[in-house]
């Protein structure tokens, strides 16, 4: 069953690839100014909390800048959380002593809205920016893992789903606004190279996620464990606000 998953998953992303075709490099025309352009007043308020970038980074001067290497701690830490959260939600709910069907379904309520979530924070950050949607979605997680420890203090079932409800929105919607933020910053022309850098950051998640949550688990329990992982998401949302869009003198646009 599983190859039969695998071939069609194959077929069906090698069919629609044929039908991608790449942007025009340098997209925004020389005499534009995205942050006075109003001839669509919708275009023009996205551009203004979201401006291009200066220039077209190559991936070692996007490192020089000091930006992106806070980009990829942010990612480490944030999606560490992510996969503490996804590794270990199942577990905590039997542990405090919901029932099968209650830890089935946190998981369940996790994994949908890990994916919605990717699609409601573009639409968000076109008007909140991007930066800013960033840092809202990473308090959203750190604050999901306090609210898990609450719910299993008092025994809450419906609580904990919420929980795993906001968890599992902040832990997919973080992915999308990096993507979106490396071209922002660094220009389209060398995106895929300057992403996988930051994405890169995401080997490190795993085993700091995963391998390490055990130990942690099982040297301070549960509630220790998510308080850390709470509190690391905290310290990476601290991490996105020290974000600057390169060679952009300051401004007043949050999104910078």
């Amino acid at each position: 069953m599983l190859d039969l998953i695998g071939c069609y998953i194959m077929i069906v992303v090698f069919g629609c690839a044929f039908f991608f075709k790449d942007p025009p490099k340098n997209w925004l025309p020389a005499d534009v100014d995205p942050l006075t352009y109003t001839g669509n007043p919708k275009n023009a308020a996205s551009l203004a909390k979201n401006p291009p970038a200066v220039k077209q980074y190559t991936p070692r001067e996007a490192v020089r800048t000091g930006v992106l290497p806070l980009m990829w701690l942010s990612v480490v830490l944030t999606a560490g959380v992510s996969v503490f959260g996804i590794s270990f939600q199942v577990d905590y709910a039997k542990e405090v002593g919901f029932g099968p069907l209650v830890a089935a379904s946190s998981m369940g309520v996790m994994a949908v809205i890990n994916g919605i979530g990717r699609g409601v924070v573009g639409w968000l950050s076109d008007r909140w920016g991007r930066k800013s949607t960033l840092v809202f979605v990473i308090v959203v997680l750190g604050l999901a893992q306090f609210g898990v420890i609450w719910a299993g203090d008092l025994r809450s079932e419906w609580l904990f789903l919420f929980f795993a409800f906001l968890s599992g929105f902040g832990g997919g919607a973080f992915y999308p606004l990096f993507a979106a933020l490396t071209p922002d910053y660094f220009g389209e022309n060398f995106n895929a190279t300057n992403y996988g850098l930051v994405y890169s950051g995401k080997l490190i998640s795993g085993l700091f996620g995963g391998g390490l949550g055990a130990m942690v688990v099982a040297a301070w329990g549960y509630d220790g464990a998510y308080a850390l992982a709470g509190g690391v998401s905290m310290v990476a949302a601290a991490i996105a606000l020290l974000l600057r869009r390169p060679g952009r003198a300051a401004t007043p646009h949050p999104a910078s």
